[in-house]
């Protein structure tokens, strides 16, 4: 359904692309909207896309002059604003102060699109609940550059895989997505190209997975052409760009006539690490830009250093691609040198170092409390697990070490993707990896996924099993003409050069039986489904490989956690003493993590959860509790029975007593005294020490408080007089205390 409209700065009205979803399978069977033409109408593009109730507004704005810089930034920012869930925020300025870890990997997620741009914002307009805003927003990014005069190489679409009870279901809800066994966002390119994966699942099997990209990559193809026919009807004409940094033909030539061979004998020469290489290269070039300023003295010099860079990418690439050789000697598909060490330092719970040719990480295990896992979000909850560091050594630079940048925060999240699936669901503690790369010359990422699997098992973690992660790289041939892939090469366990110099970064991380974790960055407009699969199938070959090696240092979880780790134990507290275990305003709960860092959490009405970051921390919240609770003794009481009291407080309320010695005083209010109105407890009599008669009628359900009367045995009804004998205090260790009575 279309309606024509003048343009991508239209003012009056909105054209909108409105297709069904019947052919996705979806639960609600709800409509995607695309329109443009209404908001942000000075931006180059603008669409609003909208899902159920769900809407994002996405603005492209690109500069009109080209820069003189060899680098064209691309910032791609997506912000969730709380009023769009209705919320308001809970900070002191109440308003959206810096980025949360959820808008930055949207963010990285679109921003893995080829696009020529400077600026893409993704405003979450308004979020149902029930529809993810993030697909959303590729798919809006995609539509203002396609309505927009910006070139670039799409349209492309996008779309969210689940996998529910064996069923595929595309763009499923948030409800869905609880019980799916995949999360997996897939962006396509015309003819059925892939662009970019991202996916977390539940340790599903190799063929599932491709039958789920097969039909993401499918239902893609709707959304491009509902966009190319939107584009069509109003008429986008694109700018002309100048196009930046082409080598001048004289000056890559001279380059190769003056540095082939030495590049060449470099790239070559296997006994090169990351280093030495990089060294060579450098003084070649050097060497190089030298000679390269003399024969053409005003030439730019970014045309010399552009020429030089072409020269030593077309030699790395066609040794790949002609002479099937890797730059460190290995063929196509072997994996670096893999050697793994566990149980690092006797004080972590779990740590494990991981090296894999020139990347080294060491991945520690940290246990601490469930509720330490909370982390609140306007418009989601997460629990994050990994925790990945990056610091400047482990690539021999010079730099500062500040806080998380994206990088950190993308790894970590795909490593921890590649974790969480092997972790019990009821497992005590909440768990924090802490992944630090030391030497980085290839995927950080699969070797902290590596890494981060040794560890939990190193610290008695019962994970189902281990997991290990791979990346695999491509080099491409294209045709001048068509652009399209003529010959490719796929590369297992790629290194950094090679991943700079490829056309793909593929990680995938598993188990024996499946994957966990899948993440593709391409520099190309799009593959086939075909590279795909295969590079799903290399990579499994790849993993089944490295897991062997693992297993050789340590095959499964060990039987039981180290001494030095936490404790986690359950007291039953009755009702009734709760107030007093607490304290007034958590007191006594307060001194205790004070005193011995123990924290206390409660289960249910009368059950706590008591976590001990040691075995001694334990011991000493011990006594702590027994100390606290050790005048107020827990017993049965007969509810109607009759017992003997003895005053120990005169108020002007009434009186405190105390059915046995241990027990905690309460209150017999002035109205259940006696029978006649009085206003002090000193109108009866009455004194302390005196014992005098009350019946038991149960607990208040509110606060657990007896409720005794004496008023009540002033009528002529017969009562049975009971008395206490057994004694239970509060039970450590989750054993509900079990307390008689007798009779006389």
């Amino acid at each position: 359904m279309f309606r024509r409209c003048g343009g991508k700065r239209c003012y009056v009205g909105a054209c909108a692309l409105r297709f069904l979803a019947a052919k996705l399978k979806s639960s609600l069977n709800t409509k995607m909207e695309l329109s443009s033409g209404k908001l942000a109408r000075f931006a180059d593009g603008s669409a609003v896309v909208q899902l159920g109730d769900t809407a994002v507004m996405v603005t492209a704005v690109s500069k009109t002059k080209p820069s003189a810089s060899q680098f064209m930034p691309l910032v791609v920012d997506y912000r969730q604003k709380a009023a769009a869930a209705g919320r308001i925020p809970t900070n002191y300025l109440r308003r959206e102060l810096g980025s949360t870890d959820k808008e930055i990997l949207t963010s990285r997620i679109i921003g893995r699109l080829e696009h020529f741009i400077d600026n893409i914002l993704c405003n979450l307009l308004a979020v149902d609940g029930v529809n993810d805003p993030d697909v959303l927003a590729i798919n809006g990014a995609s539509a203002a550059l396609a309505l927009s005069d910006i070139p670039w190489n799409g349209p492309i679409g996008a779309v969210r895989v689940g996998l529910v009870d064996g069923e595929t279901i595309i763009n499923p809800t948030r409800k869905q997505m609880s019980s799916s066994a995949l999360n997996l966002v897939i962006a396509g390119a015309p003819q059925n190209q892939v662009v970019m994966l991202e996916a977390s699942a539940e340790n599903i099997l190799q063929q599932d997975f491709c039958h789920a990209i097969k039909v993401g990559v499918k239902h893609t193809q709707q959304i491009i052409q509902g966009i190319q026919q939107l584009v069509k009807e109003q008429g986008v004409v694109k700018r002309t760009v100048q196009k930046l940094f082409v080598a001048p033909e004289e000056i890559v030539e001279c380059v190769k006539k003056l540095a082939f061979n030495k590049i060449y004998a470099v790239f070559t020469d296997s006994s090169h690490d990351k280093i030495s290489r990089d060294e060579a290269i450098n003084k070649i070039r050097l060497e190089t830009e030298e000679q390269l300023k003399e024969k053409f003295p005003e030439a730019e010099p970014y045309e010399i250093i552009e020429s030089f860079n072409m020269v030593s990418k077309d030699i790395f690439r066609n040794l790949v691609l002609n002479e099937y050789r890797r730059c460190d000697g290995r063929d196509l598909t072997s994996l670096r040198d893999i050697k793994c060490e566990v149980n690092m330092f006797k004080m972590l719970h779990g740590s494990a170092l991981f090296q894999r040719g020139q990347t080294q990480v060491l991945c520690t295990v940290t246990f601490d409390s469930l509720e330490s896992s909370v982390k609140s979000d306007l418009i989601s909850t997460a629990v994050r697990y990994v925790h990945l560091l990056f610091p400047p050594y482990a690539t021999n630079e010079i730099g500062k070490v500040t806080g998380m940048n994206r990088r950190e925060l993308g790894h970590g999240a795909l490593a921890e993707r590649a974790l969480k699936p092997i972790i019990p669901q009821d497992f005590p503690f909440t768990i924090r990896v802490t992944s630090e790369v030391l030497e980085s010359n290839g995927s950080s990422s699969m070797a902290s996924a590596c890494g981060g699997s040794l560890a939990l098992m190193d610290a008695g973690v019962p994970v189902s099993s281990a997991v290990a992660g791979v990346a695999i790289g491509l080099v491409t041939k294209c045709s001048v003409e068509k652009g399209d892939i003529e010959d490719y090469r796929l590369l297992t366990d790629i290194l950094g050069i090679e991943d700079y110099y490829g056309d793909m970064d593929f990680k995938m991380a598993g188990t024996n039986k499946g994957i966990t974790a899948l993440q593709a960055d391409l520099k190309l407009p799009g593959i086939p489904v075909k590279i795909v699969m295969e590079a799903i199938q290399q990579a499994t070959a790849a993993k089944r490989e490295i897991l062997q090696i693992m297993n050789q240092t340590l095959a499964k979880p060990r039987p039981n956690r180290k001494e030095s780790g936490p404790v986690v134990e359950t007291i039953h507290v009755p009702l009734s003493k709760r107030l007093r275990f607490v304290g007034p305003g958590a007191y006594n709960l307060k001194k205790l993590q004070a005193q011995t860092g123990v924290t206390v959490s409660q289960l249910d009405e009368e059950t706590y959860s008591v976590f001990a970051p040691t075995p001694s921390a334990m011991h000493e919240a011990r006594e702590f509790i027994r100390e606290i609770c050790k005048d107020d003794q827990e017993v049965n009481l007969e509810f109607g029975a009759v017992y003997t009291a003895t005053i120990t407080e005169i108020r002007d309320s009434g009186v405190m007593v105390k059915l046995y010695p241990n027990m905690t005083p309460v209150l017999l209010h002035n109205s259940q005294l006696d029978q006649r109105k009085i206003k002090h407890p000193s109108a009866l009599g009455l004194e302390v020490g005196q014992e005098i008669q009350v019946k038991y009628f149960g607990r208040d359900p509110t606060d657990g408080r007896m409720r005794l009367s004496r008023k009540i045995l002033q009528s002529p009804a017969t009562t049975v007089l009971k008395t206490l004998t057994d004694k239970n205090s509060i039970v450590l260790g989750g054993t509900v205390p079990q307390s008689s009575t007798s009779s006389q």
